[in-house]
């Protein structure tokens, strides 16, 4: 999986382009094959300039088309019908569909033309942490004393902080020359991140900030008439509208200055062609004629007998008056054709910020972060790299159709519904779903019933059932659907959201049974919050496990959690952390901590420790300092259930949390239940979940 970097411009000015660029430049020669995305894009007639000035300069091979997520124009309108989750979602899958082919993705962020910058910060920041980005905030120190520019910089990490983001460096980019050194040396007097992050002063260099003659050929998409490389890259301080005598505007013209005047002014034009090799006059950039009108043949031909012209002579269809309005308002854009402003900038960023030291950070530093919408893509998208058959038996319930369908029409897995097929008909009918070619059976007159009874009664035969017994039983939609698995028809199954947890996992107890080594069946579920995900165990099946039971619950959950993407760092919960506590029951979580240390010495796993230690940097900080786990847990063991039920369903209402499971772990077979006020996303995920499990194994 690549790296992720995403560059964010804190607001509008900040000049994340050089970053950016230089970044790509530094990281090209030293860190294998990188790629370039952009979360959004302006549409328009032309293509992004950075989009353009990257994979110009850089060779990059993909389509123009697969190296944004979407237009401005797409992301307003998911906006408008509050779909803020499925533009992210969007996002994220066309990055991922890139990321693939890369050792390290450059990422940067939006350009601030049309939201309010908290707002349109706040969305960079969700983007690059649903990426699982580090993130470089870039910061404007253009217009801003020592004062502002720290408020400024505190301000926007405060921001990241708050949302768990992983900072890899802060840019305080364009400050005034003279304040440089004083805001470089405050920045690292105060701190400003907890992170420990380093910060990078550049000084603000005006030719930088100046069009070029081809910035505006570019943004007016303007006519060449005379032109090369070299007079289109010549920099504009200023633009003058021609609209007066010769005398008087040779006394008009200014150094650098961009000349607009109607083609038809013949004077203008040659006393410009003039001036340009008089030192008594300065030298202007170029020539901006407009009203669509061309020069006379007779000028045309005098200009072509005076050879190459020493500016470029432009031309666009729009009257003098709209042309100097355009002109005033553009923006600069790199370009890859512009190699000295390119150079200038190489050499400004490699002058002031330790490329190398930044290097080695990317390369030692990678994002954990898992967040609840990477979880559940990662889910569908490895879910269907082999499909699985999954059965579900609770065929006429709403939920569990509506989930079936956005399975099948994603291609998730092939499912199997269980129930009367008219009943089950005429509901999907009825929802209005397309599910023409689901497979449904129903348990009562199938032709497996037979042969699963047989099995059924030679299983369970010791317990005193009979033939007729074990006949009955298989009338069972979850005992038929656990037989389905058993016995090789599907690969898992999922069923709670109409039956209880018992009806749901017990055939399972009896027939699919546990995995070699595996002293007890557990669950997790996976708590989706805004920003991570967390793994919970046991919090659905054994009322007070002993102290090894607790330690194999601490290992599975951890290779489970590892199977879906999170990395494992393991807190077992108590009321007391580290040997400060005494009593049975911490006595038994210090026990069951120091068993599965044996087992797994290198799984990160601490205990006992309370909640607050294992996910809150600070308090860990003074309860158990200097740990791996304390302030970083993502698995956390319950003691037991009474503990574990309540914690799981108070953090799911109180934190508006979504709550996967419960997840089954040690089972031969995947089986999985589900809370019975579970939503149709819940249904989705779980099935992916199975479907995964049915994968591994």
């Amino acid at each position: 999986m690549a790296k992720n970097i995403y560059i964010a411009g804190a607001e509008q000015g900040s000049g994340k382009s050089a970053i950016a660029l230089a970044l790509m430049e530094y990281l090209s020669g030293h860190s294998g094959k990188i790629g370039f995305f952009r979360p959004v894009i302006v549409d328009g007639p032309s293509s992004d300039p950075l989009i353009r000035l990257i994979a110009t300069r850089f060779g990059l091979t993909q389509s123009y088309e697969s190296l944004y997520g979407c237009t401005q124009d797409t992301a307003r309108e998911y906006l408008k019908d509050n779909r803020y989750e499925d533009l992210l979602k969007l996002i994220l899958a066309r990055y991922r569909e890139l990321a693939s082919q890369y050792d390290i993705i450059l990422c940067v962020g939006t350009d601030f033309k049309s939201a309010g910058a908290a707002i349109e910060f706040d969305f960079n920041i969700d983007v690059a942490n649903n990426l699982g980005c580090l993130i470089i905030p870039v910061v404007r120190g253009e217009g801003r004393n020592i004062k502002q520019v720290l408020a400024a910089t505190s301000s926007f990490h405060k921001l990241l902080e708050e949302r768990d983001s992983d900072i890899l460096t802060t840019i305080v980019n364009r400050v005034n020359p003279h304040h440089a050194g004083e805001i470089k040396q405050a920045l690292a007097a105060t701190r400003v991140s907890r992170q420990r992050c380093p910060a990078y002063v550049l000084p603000n260099v005006a030719s930088l900030s100046k069009p070029t003659v081809g910035d505006i050929a570019r943004a007016l998409d303007a006519k060449q008439l005379y032109s090369s490389t070299e007079t289109l890259n010549r920099e504009v301080d200023n633009y003058k509208v021609a609209a007066m005598s010769i005398s008087s505007f040779l006394t008009y013209i200014e150094e650098s200055s961009l000349i607009i005047t109607p083609g038809d002014r013949a004077d203008i034009i040659l006393s410009t062609l003039m001036s340009y090799p008089s030192s008594a006059y300065p030298q202007v950039s170029g020539l901006l004629l407009t009203g669509n009108i061309e020069p006379s043949a007779s000028v045309q031909k005098l200009l072509q007998g005076l050879g190459d012209p020493p500016f470029a002579i432009l031309g666009v269809s729009t009257d003098t008056f709209t042309t100097a309005m355009e002109v005033s308002s553009i923006s600069v854009e790199l370009a890859p054709e512009n190699e000295r402003k390119i150079a200038a900038i190489l050499g400004l960023v490699e002058e002031n910020i330790d490329l190398p030291a930044l290097g080695k950070r990317i390369e030692s530093s990678r994002s954990t972060r898992v967040t609840p919408l990477m979880f559940e893509y990662e889910l569908v998208q490895r879910a269907k790299t082999n499909i699985q058959h999954i059965v579900l038996p609770e065929g006429n319930e709403a939920r569990i159709l509506r989930a079936a369908e956005i399975l099948l029409l994603r291609g998730v897995c092939e499912l199997t519904l269980l129930g009367d097929p008219r009943i089950v008909r005429e509901k999907i009918s009825a929802l209005g779903l397309s599910l023409e070619n689901v497979n449904i059976i129903d348990p009562l007159t199938s032709p497996l019933r037979d042969g699963f009874a047989d099995t059924y009664f030679e299983l369970r035969k010791h317990k005193g059932i009979s033939r007729e017994m074990a006949f009955d039983t298989l009338a069972d939609v979850s005992y038929f659907g656990t037989m389905m698995v058993y016995m090789g028809e599907a690969d898992g199954m999922v069923s709670g959201s109409v039956h209880t947890t018992q009806h749901t996992i017990r055939p399972a107890f009896e027939t699919i049974r546990t995995k070699p080594n595996t002293k007890i069946v557990s669950s997790v579920f996976f708590m989706c919050l805004e920003d991570r995900v967390l793994v919970y165990g046991d919090c659905a099946v054994n009322p007070d496990p002993n102290a090894e039971q607790l330690a194999d619950i601490a290992i599975n959950s951890a290779i489970t959690a590892k199977m879906f993407g999170v990395e494992p760092r393991v807190a077992m919960l108590s009321y007391s952390t580290g040997s400060s506590g005494k009593g049975a029951a911490v006595d038994k979580v210090r026990e069951a901590t120091k068993i599965a240390k044996q087992l797994q010495p290198e799984l990160k796993i601490e205990g006992p420790m309370q909640y607050d230690a294992a996910i809150d940097t600070q308090v860990a900080k003074t309860k158990l300092p200097d740990n791996d786990v304390a302030g970083h847990a993502t698995v956390f063991i319950f003691p037991d259930l009474n503990t574990g039920n309540n914690t799981y369903k108070a953090v799911q209402r109180s934190a508006d949390a979504i709550a996967i499971g419960p997840v089954l772990q040690g089972l031969n077979k995947p089986v999985n239940d589900l809370s019975r006020g579970c939503s149709v996303t819940d249904i989705v995920n779980t099935v992916a979940i199975t479907a995964i499990q049915a994968q591994e194994q």
